[in-house]
């Protein structure tokens, strides 16, 4: 091949290369503005380290190897792929094109899909998928050459689920497709006010049940982000969408088979925060908030919170102590008491599941007042709902630790860790602490009713009782029968936790019998 003709062959693919561009694409990109959203390789240029991205596939055409394909114009066949870094760490990344069809994905832009998730299995790497669109692309799905071998999307993300972390953004529409896919993930993000997720977008819900209603009420951050929680952040911008995609992965190694990265300490072991003494209010029927005590215990600005708007009596979160990363886990009473609903139950149970892939430690702060009983409690399941974080609990081989703050009443206490009913790696109690089989009201008109309504006056004879129960339930009993490790002051929490973990073995041995798997209660 002459000089001349291999310039030639080069400026053809440098035409074809800057055609499939943004560049080259001005009105598809100025659609895609006017609706107040990046294109897909803006948003990846805002999410990876600056010029680090190698795109793989971009030159592919779609199949059009039917009637209704033979004419589609599909740059990249709808679905940018490739790897890059975050933070100098390698991972891989899928984005959707909504400027492509609606971002509909064709039969090779699933072969690409396909690729980098093998690439992400075999190397070991984080995947990211940023989703924005119709999914699988309907022209192509109606072929039976295509549709019947299903493809093998979800094989993948089974596959890769627990071994890398899998994070995801819904950043527009994102209705079946996306949000299947996306319910795989360990993290996801939607942009409020601007995406959705859904099995079905209001017109398949109209053409199916007749049912009209608006997109944002039927998938919006509203729903699935707070009410919902199947996304776990739905941040105001795009760019704090990035943000919080990148501070997830920097908790986490880059696989189950690393450990978790150890930042650098820059806040003192041995910080004393004097607030603590005295944070728990006198009445037992006080709130506070027990993210203020995660400030005060944890690294300075550690503390991420995860579905900060869902399920809000369970707080959820990544933190550092030391520099060494922890999952954390906590009651907060300023919502329903603390108390422990479906909801709460199965925001934990994931973000133990999570924690436990990836090596993290758990750190459970404990003021459980019990579990919600009645009707509508049974109505949720909430018997499987509570009995998945059990069992996530008891499946879980990271350290485990646990906090006692205020209260440890019934079957809510064992779900969080309490005492040694899950061989934890350590257990405290604050001074505060109550720990009892059942909340003390309960017992009264349970166990003592018929004692305090004879009395002669049953009201003095009721705050007797609740006297006399009440001296029992103490922290210092607590460990007379070395219940638990020891009682601690407040303000020596955070050095306790940090000694523990800095001292523990990744994963200590396991020891359970040679079964293949547990059975999950849901």
């Amino acid at each position: 091949m002459t000089d001349e003709a291999a310039h030639q062959r080069l400026e053809e693919i440098a035409a074809k290369r800057l055609s499939v561009s943004d560049a080259g694409r001005p009105e598809a990109v100025g659609k895609q503005h006017g609706r107040g959203r990046m294109t897909v390789r803006e948003r990846i240029a805002a999410l990876l380290d600056p010029d680090s991205f190698r795109e793989i596939g971009g030159l592919v055409e779609p199949a059009r190897d039917t009637e209704l394909t033979s004419t589609l114009n599909a740059p990249a066949d709808g679905i940018v792929t490739g790897w890059g870094r975050i933070e100098g760490r390698p991972v891989y990344l899928l984005g959707d094109d909504f400027t492509v069809l609606g971002g509909s994905v064709g039969v090779v832009g699933a072969e690409k899909t396909h690729r980098i998730m093998d690439m992400a299995e075999k190397n070991g790497h984080p995947l990211i998928w940023l989703l924005e669109g119709a999914g699988h692309r309907i022209q192509d799905g109606l072929d039976s050459r295509h549709f019947a071998s299903a493809g093998t999307t979800f094989w993948h993300l089974a596959r890769l689920s627990g071994w890398v972390p899998i994070v995801t953004a819904v950043l527009g529409p994102g209705y079946a497709g996306p949000t299947n896919m996306a319910s795989f993930a360990d993290f996801r993000v939607m942009w409020r006010g601007h995406s959705q997720m859904g099995i079905g977008g209001p017109a398949l819900v109209r053409a199916a049940t007749g049912e009209e209603i608006e997109t944002e009420a039927l998938g919006g951050a509203g729903v699935q982000a707070d009410r919902q929680g199947l996304a776990d952040m739905a941040p105001e911008t795009e760019e704090d969408c990035f943000r919080a995609m990148r501070r997830y992965l920097s908790y986490l190694p880059s696989n189950s088979g690393q450990r978790p990265p150890v930042a650098a300490p820059d806040d003192p072991i041995g910080r004393r925060e004097e607030a603590l003494a005295d944070i728990v209010p006198e009445s037992s029927r006080r709130a506070y908030d027990m993210r203020r005590i995660l400030e005060l215990v944890f690294d300075r600005d550690s503390v991420f919170e995860t579905k900060p708007s869902h399920a809000r009596n369970m707080v959820t979160a990544f933190a550092r102590i030391g520099g060494h990363p922890v999952a954390v886990v906590a009651n907060n009473p300023m919502f329903l008491a603390g108390m422990l609903d479906s909801k709460a139950a199965e925001k934990a149970a994931r973000h133990i599941a999570i924690a436990d892939a990836f090596g993290l430690p758990l750190i459970y702060f404990v003021d459980m007042p019990g579990i919600f009983v009645g009707s509508g409690a049974e109505a949720t399941t909430l018997g499987l709902r509570s009995a998945k974080m059990l069992y996530e609990l008891g499946v879980a081989s990271v350290p485990r630790y646990s906090v006692m703050v205020r209260k440890g009443y019934g079957a809510g206490y064992y779900a969080m860790n309490g005492g040694r009913g899950f061989h934890a790696d350590g257990c405290w109690v604050w001074p505060t602490s109550e720990l009892c089989a059942m909340s003390i009201e309960t017992a009264l008109n349970v166990a003592y009713r018929r004692d305090w309504q004879n009395a002669p006056d049953p009201a003095a004879r009721k705050a007797e009782l609740e006297a006399d129960i009440r001296r029992n339930l103490t922290a210092l009993r607590a460990v007379e029968h070395f219940g638990v490790d020891d009682v601690i002051d407040p303000r020596d929490t955070r050095r306790v936790l940090a000694e523990a973990i800095a001292m523990a073995a990744p994963r200590p041995h396991d020891s359970g019998p040679p079964k293949k798997r547990a059975i999950s209660p849901i």
